[in-house]
Formats: structure tokens, C-alpha cells, sequence
């Protein structure tokens, strides 16, 4: 990278640091902040850059980025006012973290693939201290993600399927569980085999090389567009939905599909 850009860089991160040393103790709603009431502000921020990203808006992108740093930078002036630590410490940790969990960048560790990269980095992480290799995971994250994350810390390990053909397997072993239990309506019976079914959906598309947060999201807005293409003709036509058959919102539903 140029130094000249690096040095652009630099001049307006420190600038937005200036600027919430201001912001902290000249702005009534500013200095009001904790831990505790921005936590639930960075989840939103946090959750709008993944619609930017999930939309490909890449000026939306910077934006929510811009917020999200700006929350990085919060965190780390609270820390600094009660001596817990400041933004260079941030910085350094996760620089030194980084170093150690890239032996293969800054050691002479070997690797011919991303999967042993992945691999290592398990291993390093055990040698930190780490009880389980799981113990990453936060507890906080939606379960599609947090299945996903649960089974590549796994395969990590080598706890993993060899072959496709045998995930596909379970998969289908998991499907003719849970029709067991909707024959027997079996309610709590069925919502565990429906996870279970779920979790191998899960594990599935990961052998596939598809992210299952993404593709679910992508059904959501397909729903979504097709839904309202529904609401938009029916009031073209001054009827309400609830007063429309299903065979009238069907035929509808397939035009917004042939759109």
C-alpha cells in the first residue's frame, strides 16, 4: 500500500479519535454512555452493515463500517477513562494475536491449504488455554450461525464427515426420524428431530460451500418481493388479501414468480 495512503489513513483515524474525546465531554448524550447501553446499539450497527453487505450496496457498506467504528472507538475511551485499556491496546492485541495464529506468515510453520490453516489455529488456540475448541463460539449468535461455526470448530479437529455422499445420508436419516414423529405427533419429540434436521441441513450446505445464513436471507427477500407484488396488485384491483382465496393469492403468487 502507498505510504501516502497509509498516512491518510492514520490522519483520520486520529482525527475520529479527537473527535470523541470531544464528543465525551462536550455532548450531554455522549458522556451519558456505558458498556451496557451501547451494547445493544452495536448489535443494530452490526446487523446493518450485514444488510448493506448482503445487498452488495458497497457506498452503504462504508457507511455502516464508519458506524461501527465509531462504537470500536466508544468502547475503547470508556476503557481508557477507568484504566481498563485504550484504543493502542485494542490495536496491539489483536496485532499480537494475529502473529501467533499465523505461524505460517510470521514462523516457519507450512501449509498447502485454508483447511490446515484452520486446523492450526484450532491447536494454537487449545495451547492458549482454551478447554474446548467450541468455547468460541458466543452464545449470543443466531443459531443458523452458531451451528455453522459449532461444526467448522469441530471439523477443525478432524471431527468431520469424509465424503458428501455421507452427509446427504444423514441428512435424509434425519428427515424419515422427524416423519416418524409427525406420524406419532410427537410435539417435543418433533421439534428435536426437526433441529437435529436442521443441524444436518446445516452441516450440508457447509460441505457444499454454501453459507446458509446467506442463502436463507436470499429466500427472504425473494419471499419478500413476491409477497408484496401480491399486496401491490391486490390493491390495484381494491380487494384486501384476507378477503382473496388462496387460489386467487396462488395465481398472483405465480406471476410475481414469472417477474
Amino acid at each position: 500500500m502507498p505510504v501516502k495512503d497509509r498516512k491518510l489513513q492514520l490522519e483520520a483515524f486520529s482525527r475520529l479519535l479527537d473527535i470523541m474525546d470531544d464528543l465525551r465531554e462536550k455532548c450531554p448524550w455522549d458522556r451519558k454512555q456505558t458498556f451496557e447501553s451501547l451494547r445493544t446499539l452495536t448489535i443494530e450497527e452490526t446487523y446493518e452493515l450485514s444488510d448493506a453487505i448482503a445487498d452488495n450496496d458497497l457506498e452503504e457498506v462504508r457507511k455502516e463500517l464508519g458506524d461501527l467504528l465509531l462504537h470500536i472507538v466508544f468502547y475503547a475511551k470508556l476503557g481508557e477513562e477507568v484504566n481498563a485499556f485504550d484504543m493502542a491496546d485494542i490495536a496491539n492485541g489483536i496485532c499480537e494475536k494475529l502473529i501467533v495464529r499465523h505461524p505460517h506468515v510470521y514462523g516457519d510453520v507450512e501449509v498447502n491449504n485454508e483447511e490446515e490453516v484452520k486446523k492450526n489455529w484450532e491447536k494454537i488456540k487449545l495451547k492458549e488455554g482454551k478447554t474446548s475448541v467450541l468455547e468460541g463460539v458466543p452464545k449470543g449468535l443466531s443459531s443458523v450461525i452458531k451451528a455453522q461455526r459449532i461444526q467448522e470448530k469441530a471439523a477443525g479437529v478432524g471431527f468431520e464427515w469424509e465424503k458428501t455422499i455421507e452427509v446427504i445420508a444423514k441428512v435424509k436419516e434425519e428427515w424419515a426420524e422427524f416423519e416418524a414423529e409427525i406420524a406419532r405427533d410427537h410435539k417435543e419429540n418433533m421439534e428435536q428431530e426437526f433441529g437435529d434436521l436442521l443441524f444436518s441441513m446445516i452441516n450440508l450446505s457447509r460441505f457444499l460451500k454454501i453459507n446458509p445464513e446467506n442463502a436463507l436471507e436470499r429466500t427472504n427477500k425473494k419471499f419478500i418481493k413476491r409477497f408484496q407484488f401480491i399486496e401491490e396488485q391486490a390493491r390495484t384491483s381494491n380487494k384486501m388479501l384476507a378477503d382473496m382465496t388462496l387460489e386467487e393469492m396462488d395465481e398472483l403468487w405465480k406471476a410475481a414468480k414469472n417477474q
